[in-house]
């Protein structure tokens, strides 16, 4: 019965277990490299550590949900989110409501320490729970899309599967490490990089940490005014470039970089979160559109529109 189980905060003592679920959850895999990953996504963030919940069954833990904490800026103030991310119940408990009590319980202490909203991009499967618990549909983000050729084109029309979760080795650019190594270099990029809009709070820290872990395989490439940071990974049989982030001090050097990075990984799709991808070395809509961003007020705020985003995939793809 779903009055049977208790919810409380997760402590480090729970990490054994809470990978195990993890692994019969979500399919990750009992090993080094998904440890690590868990401790640099929600151990290492300069924004803060990820706060968690854990519902158990006696001394088991059958269900989770952690938030990823965030923070916004649009020029002139800043507020702190978390994102929605990693939650997992047990096959064996599924249909006790489990998720449920582990989102709304934890809401109520993440209002309480002053995060002013949640934002993620769920699935069409997790979307309509999301909207009953009082999430609100902010809008499908614009995705600009560049082929390498009409033939790239055409198979990824055919070829509409998920991305593969990790990426792919590159030898394109340099190390995202490396390149974000000065901070100097990326303080002046960032001091000159125009905001469009509501987006992530960046700092060399944010970036280092974001960009910085290797099994990923961020890259970077980078010029005097510009630094775009990207991976590969497949998507059925093709290859996709995915840009992170792009600091660049107007649309020109942009676009310089865009089209070098296309040129030179040979990839044959390249994604980026674009209002105006046209601007920004040839990309075009992409049919569909994006991922959907949905959002839940914690605070007074009233919903920001679509148009005041300024996101990036960076801010919103699955890591």
């Amino acid at each position: 019965m779903a009055d049977e189980l208790e919810v409380r905060e997760a402590v480090d003592t729970d990490l054994p277990q809470l990978l195990e679920l993890l692994q019969s959850s979500l399919g990750w895999v009992p090993d080094a490299q998904y440890a690590d990953f868990y401790h640099w996504k929600h151990h290492d963030n300069p924004f803060g550590r990820s706060p968690a919940w854990v519902a158990t069954d006696g001394d088991r833990i059958v269900g989770l949900r952690v938030w990823l904490r965030w923070r916004f800026t649009d020029g002139e103030r800043t507020w702190d989110a978390v994102r929605a991310v990693d939650t997992a119940t047990h096959p064996d408990h599924q249909g006790r409501g489990i998720f449920r009590r582990l989102t709304t319980s934890s809401l109520e202490v993440l209002r309480e320490q002053g995060v002013a909203h949640v934002f993620n991009t769920p699935n069409e499967q997790s979307r309509p729970g999301y909207l009953k618990m009082g999430w609100q549909q902010v809008g499908r983000l614009p995705v600009g899309v560049r082929f390498r050729s009409p033939a790239a084109a055409l198979g990824a029309v055919r070829a509409r599967v998920p991305a593969d979760k990790w990426s792919l080795p590159a030898t394109v650019g340099e190390r995202a490490a490396e390149v974000l190594a000065d901070d100097v270099r990326l303080g002046r990029l960032l001091a000159a990089t125009r905001l469009r809009g509501i987006a992530t709070e960046l700092s060399p820290a944010f970036l280092r940490w974001r960009y910085g872990f290797g099994p990923l395989h961020y890259r970077g490439l980078q010029e005097d005014d510009g630094l775009v940071l990207f991976r590969l990974r497949r998507r059925g049989p093709a290859t996709e470039c995915v840009v992170g982030h792009l600091l660049a001090t107007d649309d020109a050097v942009a676009g310089r970089l865009l089209r070098r990075m296309a040129r030179e990984t040979r990839a044959d799709q390249v994604l980026q979160i674009a209002a105006r991808p046209h601007l920004r070395g040839g990309f075009l809509p992409l049919s569909g559109g994006g991922p959907i961003l949905t959002w839940r007020a914690l605070a007074s705020t009233p919903m920001p529109p679509l148009g005041a985003w300024d996101l990036t995939m960076g801010d919103v793809e699955l890591f």
